[in-house]
């Protein structure tokens, strides 16, 4: 009897050990954390939220939602260049990402939108604003489109996210999926961040950069949450809302992008004929990056091709 305790108590604890092992994350995210950064604070209902302000307080306003797991310093050279051109521009971590809080939310469609309407009323801008998405960020910023015209004046997506991911089906089983993600997916992801450069050698340091973040709790619980959440988002009809409301949208993909192939396009282009594409040679999923020059070049003639004047709330248009 005393064997076969000893040996179920090993089978017990070594998955729980393999577990702490493991897991980067290690301490919880406080002020002693976030003195580590450069940023400003605001505490919104779901949490702390982490963002930066640049530009004169009179600028054209410009908001820029980050990727799935990478925070706000990935729009780094779009960040500069709008403030430079006079831009009042916006970047913040979002939820459960960078020095962001870690709340234990949904991470779904509307979670994102609160955090960015709180923000944005934090800092009294009640006009409509420029905004930008990447990646997953496309989707958290169509979706704030869609459901809040009145505050956008232009939408930029960078190789966004357009439909919902394939996902194994155990992930979204409790525990087990949640044990599978934090001891074998999250352990790789700051390596990993180099498949989406066309040229990864030409960004030395990236994961150095990223790792950071990993050590603070609720960090893969917020990504497997923001993954599912994808997952059950109605992408085809996000889209539709917004070309109803007839926001112009300038749609970026880098044409080898590995991480979410350019064929992607056609979900935003057939659901928003009016959006301007625009494909980027020679990159990988971040074209704001790897072709710096180009990409803000297209950016600046589509926000010029559309001035700051306060756009009409109207009703959606009557489907035909």
């Amino acid at each position: 009897m005393r064997r076969l305790i000893a040996v179920l108590s090993l089978v017990l604890l070594l998955p729980l050990g393999y577990y702490v092992y493991a897991n980067p994350e290690r301490i919880a995210l406080d002020d002693l954390g976030r003195a580590e950064v450069v940023g400003q604070y605001v505490a919104l209902s779901a949490g702390v939220t982490r963002y930066e302000v640049a530009g004169p307080d009179t600028g054209r306003v410009a908001v820029l939602v980050h990727g799935f797991s990478v925070p706000a310093y990935i729009w780094d050279s779009t960040f500069h260049a709008l403030a430079l051109s006079g831009h009042r521009v916006i970047r913040y971590d979002l939820f459960g990402r960078g020095w962001s809080d870690r709340p234990d939310g949904a991470y779904d469609g509307a979670f994102f939108d609160a955090q960015l309407g709180e923000l944005l009323d934090s800092l009294r801008i009640k006009g409509p604003v420029d905004l930008f998405g990447l990646s997953f960020g496309g989707f958290v910023a169509a979706n704030f489109a869609s459901t809040h015209p009145q505050r956008v004046r232009t939408l930029v997506l960078v190789d966004p996210m357009t439909s919902a991911p394939t996902l194994p089906g155990f992930l979204s089983v409790p525990v087990i999926g949640a044990a599978y993600w934090q001891t074998r997916v999250v352990p790789t992801m700051d390596d990993n961040q180099a498949s989406d450069f066309l040229h990864p050698e030409q960004f030395p340091g990236w994961a150095d950069r990223y790792r950071p973040q990993m050590r603070f709790r609720g960090f893969g619980r917020a990504l497997l949450r923001s993954r599912l959440a994808a997952g059950t988002a109605d992408f085809p009809a996000i889209y539709a809302k917004i070309a109803q409301w007839g926001t112009p949208v300038l749609l970026v993909w880098g044409k080898q992008d590995p991480t979410l192939p350019i064929a992607d396009a056609e979900n935003v282009t057939r659901a928003i004929p009016a959006a301007e594409f625009f494909p980027v040679d020679s990159s990988g999923h971040l074209p704001h990056l790897e072709q710096t020059a180009i990409f803000n070049a297209r950016m600046f003639a589509f926000l010029a091709a559309h001035p700051a004047e306060p756009v009409a709330t109207a009703s959606p248009a009557s489907s035909p």
